[in-house]
């Protein structure tokens, strides 16, 4: 099986390192980017579809059959974010997104980016982790073929792309010390993007997949 996937988020760190495993990796023969603005980049796999209500995807449905993945990678951060809009755009956005998709592509394999600590009972005191936790339980509920929920904690950044975090570029000689100190809690973009291109082509045991499961599928030949 050869991978059609489309990506979200494309134009932040996270999305962009997968669009560049989804690129250079021979089992992924087309790419659809849907953001509201061109991801700068330009490949003859990739195909740009620019769209700026996320909230409403109704009006392109038809444009994304024939894809048998999704890596969804558009978020927020939540900080400086009350509760309600952080769910706004992190639930209800992602939630109606996955919604219209699953109607023309129920055989797709969805992966969403969601990230370590996120709680699934939905009751902890953190609000993020609610948050998630909730988009994670409903996103599992969808009639795809698959849905898988990626955890990443510290992603060490891909070189050469254009979205590196700042943090990175300025307190880059930490990630030694994390992998060290915290070695179950970091994980590459590389990792992530090749472990999202392995699970949509060869499934996985969980549908939860925490830094040592992503590393255990980035290593799948």
């Amino acid at each position: 099986m050869k991978i059609k996937a489309i990506i979200t988020g494309a134009s932040g760190m996270v999305g962009e390192g997968v669009l560049h495993e989804c690129l250079i990796n021979p089992n992924v023969e087309q790419v659809l980017v849907i953001g509201r603005k061109p991801c700068g980049h330009s490949h003859p796999k990739l195909k740009e579809l620019i769209h700026n209500d996320f909230f409403n995807i109704t009006t392109i449905k038809e444009q994304l059959l024939g894809y048998n993945a999704c890596y969804f990678c558009a978020g927020v951060s939540s900080v400086g974010m009350n509760e309600a809009e952080y769910f706004r755009l992190t639930y209800e956005m992602t939630i109606h997104f996955a919604t219209v998709l699953a109607q023309v592509c129920p055989e797709l394999a969805f992966c969403y980016i969601s990230g370590t600590g996120t709680d699934s009972t939905e009751k902890g005191k953190i609000m993020w982790t609610r948050v998630k936790g909730k988009t994670e339980n409903d996103l599992m509920k969808l009639p795809f073929k698959n849905v898988f929920c990626f955890r990443p904690g510290v992603l060490t950044p891909t070189t050469g792309l254009k979205n590196t975090l700042s943090f990175y570029k300025y307190l880059g000689w930490l990630i030694p010390v994390i992998k060290i100190v915290f070695p179950g809690r970091i994980t590459s973009l590389t990792q992530l993007g090749d472990a999202m291109i392995n699970i949509s082509l060869s499934g996985y045991s969980t549908q939860i997949i925490e830094v040592q499961d992503i590393k255990k599928l980035a290593n799948r030949i």
